[in-house]
């Protein structure tokens, strides 16, 4: 946590969509471009279930020694902190909130992001897919460019 009234949410799937994150947290801004290290991601189905809204696996994050994660981290109100969590299922447990170290070009933050609990692998639907590539082109320009 940042603050009293800020956080961190590091996002890496399709919450990197300023869009589609701000539909429901409009506290919402771009704070920077970071990366997880030690971890990959993944795309599955909490349980085996697939989406009703993306048909298909969705992306979610697992601990992998010398891989890395390329994500956006968002300050966000505490105030928004209850729709993020509705947002990512953790009240019926698809996902798990947690705190971890991302790298940044000047410093290491701490943020909050989500891992998916019951993991079961499963392909991105195509427009999902299409979202986190499309994503991952922008945050590398991000990169190099700041």
């Amino acid at each position: 946590m940042e603050d009293n009234h800020t956080f961190l949410y590091f996002a890496y799937g399709s919450n990197l969509l300023k869009e589609r994150l701000q539909l429901k947290n409009p506290s919402a801004t771009v704070h920077c471009v970071a990366r997880l290290k030690d971890y990959k991601l993944v795309f599955g189905n909490h349980k085996g279930l697939a989406s009703d809204r993306w048909h298909g696996g969705v992306a979610t994050i697992e601990h992998s020694p010398g891989d890395e994660v390329w994500g956006v981290v968002w300050r966000m109100n505490v105030s928004d902190l209850e729709s993020l969590d509705s947002q990512e299922n953790v009240t019926l447990g698809a996902y798990s909130p947690v705190e971890l170290l991302v790298k940044t070009k000047g410093q290491d933050l701490n943020c909050r992001t989500y891992i998916m609990n019951s993991c079961v692998y499963a392909s991105p639907s195509p427009q999902y897919l299409k979202i986190s590539r499309t994503m991952k082109v922008h945050l590398l320009l991000f990169w190099v460019v700041s």
